[in-house]
């Protein structure tokens, strides 16, 4: 199994030289553990999951900080929440940076344990699973858009060469049986795995919360809470509508997007790459991976996501807004291989209203090749790193 390097990787190691403590966030199987342990090899690795060690963690946590004087990588640290406090004093009376390394799949727990205890002695960083560009640079990435749809991006399928399909299925009953059962008492497993399934079908989706109950036979305050869980733990985000509204009155609900498209292909119960070429779904699924590797490129810089979209209550929409200083920036995304005229409707729309407060305007789409047409920036989905100068201000 090799390693395959990560963007993240000089990030963290400038954060460590300048906190305490970096905390590494990200869904399961991200490649936390692999990455904090690459960079971080002089420091011991401590698993939380691990029965004995969170129980000695619990219940002594000055003797079980005593045990790392030099610091450690403690690996699913929101499982012991009482161990912030200790780790505030700690860090408190040795002023030395990069002491700890706390990693965490469950933004719930992590983040308001931090809020509370580690303000001001942290630094964080979300590690998602691989991007594009990190396989292409391993020699690894898919050469068919199909296959990467289909396959999405967990460490776990490229570094041990894993059946994409069997490796979801078991992804999913362990997320459900072990992190949903932690933060939240579902009755009923099976009704929040439909719920989970009819998420997928709505990935790249305006989201109404009203249906998506009401298809589920669930209430609305129950799915809300669902939608939450499913963020909380790196499935899904919620990309924000852009709130300028130019005079015009927009659509106000998020759009809903999973982090993988390889997980939502599977929830959809799409079984080879195949299907995925005349598949409904398939604009989506583009749509996702496309968003999502935005958003993977921010994460790999410890910022937050400057992404929202824009439509109006004509329906007139584009895609992505990428706020920057003083500029909104369009992007358009199509899972066409050949570019057609249409495509630029939404980001001239966008441009006309937008006016000098609209940046060049992109459009992403599913074939190869990119090139400047009608003074728009046209990106093949192999080249989607070539979107970053917009991302990085």
């Amino acid at each position: 199994m090799s390693f395959i390097p990560r963007n993240a990787e000089k990030v963290l190691k400038k954060l460590a030289r300048s906190y305490p403590a970096v905390v590494v966030t990200g869904p399961r199987q991200s490649g936390k553990t692999t990455l904090t342990q690459a960079v971080f090899a002089d420091k011991p690795y401590v698993s939380l999951e691990d029965l004995d060690m969170r129980e000695f963690a619990d219940t002594d946590p000055r003797g079980f900080l005593a045990q790392y004087p030099k610091g450690a990588i403690l690996d699913e640290v929101q499982r012991c929440p009482d161990l912030f406090s200790y780790l505030q004093t700690r860090l408190d009376a040795d002023k030395k940076m990069g002491q700890f390394i706390l990693t965490g799949s469950q933004q719930f727990g992590l983040i308001s344990g931090i809020s509370q205890s580690l303000a001001g002695r942290t630094a964080k960083i979300s590690l998602l699973p691989f991007s594009l560009q990190e396989l292409q640079k391993a020699g690894q990435a898919p050469k068919k858009l199909e296959d990467l749809l289909f396959k999405g991006l967990y460490p776990p399928i490229y570094d041990r060469k894993l059946e994409a399909g069997i490796w979801h299925a078991n992804y999913i009953d362990t997320y459900v049986e072990r992190d949903v059962r932690q933060l939240i008492n579902v009755r009923d497993l099976s009704s929040f795995q439909r719920f989970v399934r009819m998420c997928a079908a709505r990935t790249g989706q305006i989201l109404n919360l009203s249906d998506l109950a009401g298809d589920c036979g669930i209430t609305h305050n129950t799915a809300k809470s669902w939608v939450s869980v499913l963020e909380a733990s790196y499935i899904i985000h919620l990309l924000q509508p852009h709130h300028k509204n130019f005079n015009k009155r927009l659509i106000k609900s998020p759009k809903l997007y999973f982090y993988d498209t390889g997980l939502a292909a599977w929830l959809l119960n799409i079984q080879t790459p195949e299907q995925l070429a005349t598949h409904p779904a398939r604009g989506h699924l583009f749509e996702t991976w496309a968003v999502s590797e935005m958003i993977k490129y921010r994460y790999n810089q410890a910022l937050g996501s400057n992404l929202y979209f824009w439509r109006d209550h004509k329906g007139h929409e584009v895609d992505v807004i990428i706020e920057q200083a003083n500029t909104l920036v369009p992007i358009e995304i199509k899972s066409g291989q050949t570019v057609a005229r249409d495509f630029f409707d939404g980001l001239k729309k966008f441009q006309k209203i937008a006016d000098k407060e609209s940046g060049q305007g992109t459009l992403i789409y599913g074939g190869a090749g990119s090139h400047t047409r009608e003074e728009f920036n046209v990106i093949g989905w192999q080249d989607i790193e070539n979107i970053e100068k917009d991302l990085s201000t």
